[in-house]
């Protein structure tokens, strides 16, 4: 008698067990599956997401279910960490020349008496180097280069961007990106709809769960109940399959609609960060290519208008790649506009960034330009 005893009871602890998860809930204001009274039955997320057929989609459970469905349940942080900050650092100090045309000088006392020019800097989009800094008198003069002096009348100071993007010690299992313009989210897809009371930052990074069209733009959900236009995020979707043309499990993708680089190795996402590419006219070429030189720091120069409105001079780019005649993914110390349209063909890096890709990038490397908006021109007439 007691042995049978026991055994109902062991079989009634494995049922009990193996039995799904559940719990009861209240919910006045959900309409109650068939059969049900007061209350209904909810699977747990786990249980609900294997089997189904067996729950019911009502109440938080098919909630619950749906956000794990979509990674937001339960969180799934994302493993990256910021690029080191000492990698921000350049060994140079910068000017930012006015758009006049600057006298160069061959001595410190001919600067100051602006006498004997050695030569003119040009009109234009100018920043030059500086190495050493003199204050007499109330005269400010940079010595720009052994030998090159210019007066502090017509130049300033920058400090240089601090932007650090993200390596990856594992792949993400949802989109992610940086919020460019600073705001509110809004409660559902769409322009009309109320803002919630969060705001985000830019440069803020934010995962995305799921996409909806409203007109001609896709809005995206970073949080339940959180919306934020595609304009205003700059979206890495990671994709580990080498693209068409690519020779080797280690290349770097740069697509030109969402401003974004990536690294993959292995097949495995191990760096992103927002960029500036090429300006509509100036565009950055979409295509494979390969890195084919490596340079800690070049002058950079040109102009494209016969009129030579657009010149530009730039001393000591920092971390330079060359993979496509002229076109170059370097560091940039200028500008700090990450995430949209800047440059003259070449794609801009905050220093931070630029200095880790260049450390990690070797010459043969494979690049693959993108557009996936179709925007940007192929023809080779373009170029």
């Amino acid at each position: 008698m007691r042995k049978s005893w026991l055994i109902s009871i062991s079989i009634g602890i494995f049922l009990l067990l193996a039995a799904p998860e559940q719990v009861w809930a209240e919910s006045p204001e959900t309409e109650s599956p068939p059969n049900s009274y007061e209350y209904y039955y909810i699977c747990a997320p786990r249980f609900q997401l294997r089997h189904p057929r067996q729950c019911t989609s009502l109440g938080p459970g098919g909630d619950l279910a749906e956000y794990a469905r979509k990674g937001i349940f339960p969180s799934r942080p994302l493993r990256a960490t910021l690029v080191d900050s000492e990698l921000s650092v350049i060994p140079y100090k910068y000017l930012k020349v006015a758009r006049v045309d600057v006298h160069v000088y061959s001595s410190l006392k001919d600067a100051l008496r602006s006498n004997n020019t050695k030569r003119t800097l040009g009109k234009g989009f100018i920043y030059v180097s500086w190495i050493d800094r003199f204050d007499q008198d109330g005269q400010i003069v940079y010595q720009i280069s052994p030998g090159e002096y210019i007066r502090g009348d017509n130049v300033s100071r920058i400090s240089t961007p601090t932007f650090q993007g993200l390596t990856f010690s594992e792949t993400p299992k949802n989109a992610f990106g940086w919020v460019l313009n600073g705001g509110y989210s809004s409660i559902g897809p769409g322009w009309d709809k109320a803002h919630t009371s969060n705001f985000y930052y830019r440069f803020e990074v934010v995962q995305i769960y799921e996409k909806v069209k409203v007109g001609d733009f896709e809005w995206y959900m970073i949080k339940p109940g959180e919306w934020i236009e595609q304009r205003q995020i700059s979206m890495v979707q990671p994709d580990l399959n080498p693209p068409e043309g690519v020779e080797d499990d280690r290349w770097i993708s740069v697509n030109l609609f969402e401003q974004t680089i990536t690294a993959y190795e292995d097949g495995e996402l191990v760096f992103a960060t927002a960029i500036s590419s090429g300006l509509r006219g100036w565009w950055t070429r979409p295509g494979v290519f390969q890195i084919y030189n490596k340079l800690d720091t070049d002058g950079m120069q040109g102009a494209f208008e016969a009129d030579r409105s657009d010149f530009y001079y730039l001393e000591d780019v920092p971390w330079v790649l060359y993979y496509d005649d002229a076109r170059a993914i370097h560091g940039t110390y200028w500008h700090n506009n990450y995430g949209w349209q800047q440059s003259h063909g070449c794609v801009n890096l905050a220093p931070a960034d630029a200095q880790w890709i260049f450390n990690w990038a070797e010459e043969g490397t494979w690049i693959y330009v993108w557009d996936p908006s179709g925007i940007t021109p192929v023809e080779s007439a373009a170029y």
